[in-house]
């Protein structure tokens, strides 16, 4: 994935990326005047005149209602090949693949954002819920320094240097893999690299959401990659470039809270169209909009901003855990992106 340079300067910067400043989450500290209260942040407001609401559909969005019999599908205009499904998934559903993403989806032998450092861990969900530490074990073998780390519960964790908060941990976890791996130092997949086979049941959601994009064709689901967003986070602009047969679609599951979502060009100096992702939306990219840059610059929390279903009898009543899940996804985002990759 081609990531933007956050910091380049606004004579370089591209269509892409001055849409991508736009609508960017800023924070600004303000003190009031004649006031010997510390200073606050506040979040500016934010033009979204010009963003694409699926659920209020305006005359000049340039979006076209297709004829599907499952259910509402949206082409957008000059973005052949790209298709929104709103409301894709329902609100039982959505808590289930949230809890699997959360609890299932970065056990090894998946791959993480933090396999490159802390090599496989096993139990970062269990262990932060329990405000655990991730703590280093292992001898250093001769000229080679090898370590391992485990989860501990509090308390049981060992008086060594490098101890890590489970907590955190979760909270900086970016991203994990499903399926067939893809090894990020080659940007290619790799059938050597151990992986259990994908899910089935979100391989039967991938294959019926694809269809409007699959000309009567079957979708396979081989792999997948779990985006995880926190408040400040954002997915500069790219281009997804790495599968056999660009004709089959990605299909991009949003859970949790709303997002901005930007679709450009084949180059970033398109300017993209931005709309909204809310949970359970599903967007398809087949086709010639496999070419188009595309992120997400901002995702939206609290709860007068998130237009979260209401998780709550869900979680009412039930295990410690759907508790758990509940307050991580009011600030934070999960996008499921699955592909067919041979």
């Amino acid at each position: 994935m081609g990531y933007l340079d956050a910091q380049a300067g606004d004579g370089g910067r591209t269509a892409f990326r001055r849409a991508e400043k736009k609508y960017k989450l800023y924070k600004q500290s303000t003190t009031h005047k004649h006031s010997s209260c510390r200073s606050r942040m506040e979040i500016p407001v934010t033009d979204l005149s010009q963003v694409i609401d699926f659920e209020r559909i305006r005359d000049g969005d340039g979006v076209t209602r297709l004829d599907h019999s499952d259910f509402p599908v949206y082409a957008l205009e000059g973005h052949t090949g790209f298709f929104f499904i709103p409301r894709a998934v329902p609100h039982d559903q959505q808590f289930h693949w949230i809890r699997e993403a959360l609890t299932v989806f970065p056990e090894p032998p998946n791959r993480t954002s933090h396999s490159a450092h802390y090599g496989p861990l096993f139990g970062l969900w269990s262990s932060a819920t329990k405000k655990g530490v991730l703590s280093p074990t292992g001898p250093e073998n001769g000229d080679l320094f090898v370590r391992k780390w485990e989860f501990a519960d509090p308390g049981e964790e060992r008086k060594q240097e490098g101890v890590v908060s489970a907590t955190a941990l979760l909270r900086k976890l970016r991203w994990a893999t499903l399926g067939v791996q893809f090894d990020w130092s080659k940007r290619a997949y790799d059938i050597s690299i151990p992986y259990r086979s994908f899910p089935p049941a979100l391989s039967e959601l991938a294959t019926k959401l694809a269809s409007p994009a699959m000309n009567g064709d079957q979708f396979r689901a081989e792999a997948a990659i779990v985006n995880f967003f926190g408040p400040d986070d954002m997915l500069g602009g790219h281009i997804d470039d790495m599968e056999a047969d660009w004709s089959k679609p990605i299909v991009s599951i949003s859970l949790g809270c709303k997002a901005i979502f930007l679709l450009g060009g084949e180059t970033r100096d398109d300017p993209p169209v931005a709309m909204f992702l809310r949970s359970g939306d599903c967007v398809l990219m087949a086709g010639p909009s496999r070419r188009c840059f595309h992120g997400v610059p901002r995702i939206f929390t609290g709860c007068k901003e998130s237009d979260l279903p209401d998780f709550s009898a869900l979680a009412m009543g039930e295990i410690k855990e759907n508790v758990a899940i509940l307050d991580y996804i009011q600030q934070s985002r999960i996008n499921i992106n699955i592909r067919q990759v041979f």
